[in-house]
C-alpha cells in the first residue's frame, strides 16, 4: 500500500503522532504488532508541559477541566524524597494528570481512527529501507506480509527500535549500574508495607495499594547490574529482594505484570535520519524516576506531527524538519542527566545522608524558586529561536491568557484547538502586522484582540503546539514566517 506517514508502533506516542497527523488530514498507516492494548500497569504520570500542549491540541477533553483560574501546587517528589511541589500558571489545566497509560493509548488511538487513520494491529516490522523519494516498510501480518511505501515513517517502537535500527541511526549509552523489580502482588499482611517511598541501608521500596486489593511494588537495588536482564523474574526472586531491602520478611502471592528494570539509558545521536524520524523509547530511555518517559514521548509527538503534516502538505519552510532534531534532543538529553543526578541521591549510603539533607531543603526553597519543579514538569523548557535575529520571546511558551476579539471571549487553549499556527494581532499596532502576513493566509490562522497584559507584545506568531515563533520588534515578520513556512504555499494551497 502506499501513504503518506507510516507510523511504526502503537502505543501512547506512536497512536499520538498519528492522531496528529491524521488530524491534519495525513494519510497515516500504524503498524504495531501487538493485536490490542496491553492493561499492563506502566506510566501514568503526565507532567504539567505535556498536559499544556495536550490540552492545546484538544486531547484532554474529558480528562481534565479547561483550566484553573487558580491552580493549586501538586506534592511529587524528587529522588524519592517528599516535598517537591509542581505549580502550572493560572488558566491552566492541572499540573500533574495521573492517567494510566493504557488509556491514554486507547483514546489517542480512537482519535487517530476517527481521524482517518489506518491502525493494523498484529503486524511486526521487519524491514525499513530509505528510497529515493520515500520509504519502503516491510511487516509480517496476520495471514501475509505487507510492504508500505510512504514519504516519510516514525519510528515510536520502543527501547529495542527496529527503526532505529534499520536506518542506522548509532546511540551514545551508558550501562546498567542497578538493578529494579516491579510487580503486582497479595500481600500475606495488607500491612507489612506502608505506601510510598521506603529508603533503608539496602536501597528502596515504592509501593501502592489499587482498588482490587493489589499492591504495586518497585524495588531499587544499588549493589549492582542484573546478571540476566532478560529472564523473567518470578515470585520468590521479587520476595527475596523486598524482604531483603526492607529487613524483615515479606510474604506475598497471586503475582501479576513481573519485570525489570535498570538505570540503563540510551540517545540516539540523531532523532532523524533523512526522511525516518524517532520519538519516545525509540530516541531515548532513562532511568524511570519521576514519572518523566511520558511526558517526554508526549512532547516528542507533538513538536513532530504539525512540522510532518506541513512538510507531507508542501507547506514546510526549507529547514522545518530539521528543527525537530534540535529541539527534542537536547531536552532529552537534561531528562537523562536529571534522572541519572535523581538516582545518585537515591544511593542508599550513609556517606549520602547529608546531601540528602541538603536537598530537603532546596526541595522546601523550590516552592518560592521553582527551578526543581520546572525542570521535572517540563515547563522550563525554552526551544531554541529559528528566525535568525535575537528575540527573547521566541522559543518561550505563551500562557493560556484571556483574550477579547471581534467575535467574542476566548483563549489561547481554544484557538489552537484545529492545530493551525496562530497569528494575534493586538490592538491598533499590532493590526498593521496583518498586511506582512497576507500571503501566508493559506496557512495561518489570524485573530485580532484587544491587548492584554500577559502578552506584551504587539503580535505574535505561536506554533501549533504552543511555543512563540516570533514577535513583533523581532525582525521582519515575513522573513520569520520563511523559516517555518514555504513561500509557494502563501498562495492558499491547504
Amino acid at each position: 500500500m502506499r501513504t503518506q506517514v507510516v507510523v511504526i508502533g502503537g502505543g501512547p506516542v506512536g497512536m499520538l503522532v498519528a492522531s496528529e497527523l491524521a488530524g491534519y488530514g495525513v494519510d497515516t498507516v500504524l503498524l504495531e504488532s501487538e493485536a490490542g492494548v496491553s492493561d499492563r500497569p506502566k506510566a501514568t504520570t503526565l507532567h504539567a508541559r505535556a498536559v499544556q500542549c495536550l490540552a492545546r491540541r484538544g486531547h484532554l477533553s474529558g480528562l481534565v477541566a479547561p483550566y484553573a483560574r487558580a491552580v493549586a501546587g501538586r506534592p511529587f517528589h524528587f529522588a524519592g524524597l517528599p516535598g517537591l511541589v509542581i505549580t502550572a500558571p493560572e488558566r491552566e489545566p492541572e499540573p500533574i494528570v495521573k492517567c494510566p497509560q493504557a488509556e491514554l493509548e486507547r483514546r489517542f488511538e480512537a482519535r487517530a481512527r476517527a481521524a482517518g487513520a489506518r491502525i493494523l494491529r498484529r503486524h511486526r516490522v521487519t524491514e525499513v529501507v530509505q528510497e529515493d523519494g520515500g520509504v519502503r516498510v516491510e511487516a509480517e501480518g496476520p495471514h501475509r506480509r505487507a510492504v508500505c511505501v510512504a514519504r516519510y515513517v516514525v519510528g515510536a517502537d520502543g527501547a529495542r527500535s527496529t527503526v532505529r535500527t534499520r536506518a542506522g541511526i548509532a546511540s551514545d549509552t551508558h550501562p546498567a549500574t542497578v538493578s529494579a523489580l516491579m510487580g503486582a502482588v497479595t500481600l500475606t499482611d495488607p500491612d507489612a508495607l506502608p505506601e510510598g517511598w521506603q529508603r533503608t541501608s539496602r536501597g528502596w521500596i515504592a509501593s501502592r495499594r489499587d482498588s482490587q486489593g493489589k499492591t504495586h511494588i518497585r524495588t531499587l537495588n544499588c549493589t549492582g547490574a542484573h546478571v540476566d536482564r532478560h529472564s523473567p523474574p518470578t515470585l520468590e526472586e521479587l520476595r527475596r529482594e523486598v524482604s531483603w531491602i526492607a529487613g524483615r520478611d515479606i510474604a506475598m502471592q497471586e503475582p501479576r505484570w513481573l519485570g525489570r528494570f535498570s538505570d540503563f539509558t540510551r540517545l540516539a545521536r540523531t532523532f532523524r535520519a533523512g526522511r525516518i524520524f524517532l520519538v519516545g523509547d525509540a530516541a531515548h530511555v532513562h532511568f524511570p524516576i519521576g514519572g518523566q518517559g511520558l511526558s517526554t514521548g508526549v512532547l516528542d509527538a507533538l513538536n513532530l506531527g504539525w512540522k510532518l503534516a506541513l512538510a507531507v502538505r508542501g507547506a514546510a519552510g526549507a529547514g522545518l524538519l530539521d528543527t525537530y532534531d534540535v529541539e527534542r534532543r537536547p531536552v532529552a538529553q537534561r531528562v537523562i542527566d536529571n534522572t541519572r543526578a535523581q538516582l545518585a541521591l537515591m544511593r542508599p549510603g550513609p556517606e549520602l545522608d547529608a546531601l540528602r539533607a541538603v536537598f530537603s531543603g532546596l526541595l522546601a526553597a523550590d516552592r518560592e524558586s521553582g527551578r526543581l519543579s520546572a525542570m521535572i514538569s517540563a515547563q522550563d523548557t525554552v526551544l531554541p529561536d529559528h528566525t535568525g535575529h535575537p528575540c527573547p520571546a521566541a522559543g518561550t511558551f505563551l500562557p493560556n491568557a484571556a483574550l477579547r476579539t471581534g467575535t467574542g471571549e476566548t483563549d489561547v487553549i481554544k484557538l489552537l484547538q484545529e492545530g493551525r499556527p496562530l497569528l494575534l494581532l493586538f490592538g491598533e499596532e499590532g493590526s498593521r502586522h496583518g498586511d506582512e502576513a497576507r500571503e501566508w493566509a493559506g496557512t495561518l490562522k489570524v485573530v485580532r484582540a484587544l491587548a492584554v497584559p500577559e502578552v506584551p507584545y504587539e503580535a505574535v506568531v505561536v506554533r501549533p503546539d504552543g511555543y512563540i515563533a516570533w514577535a513583533a520588534g523581532c525582525g521582519d515578520l515575513g522573513e520569520a514566517l520563511s523559516v517555518y513556512f514555504d513561500k509557494e504555499a502563501r498562495a492558499g494551497r491547504p
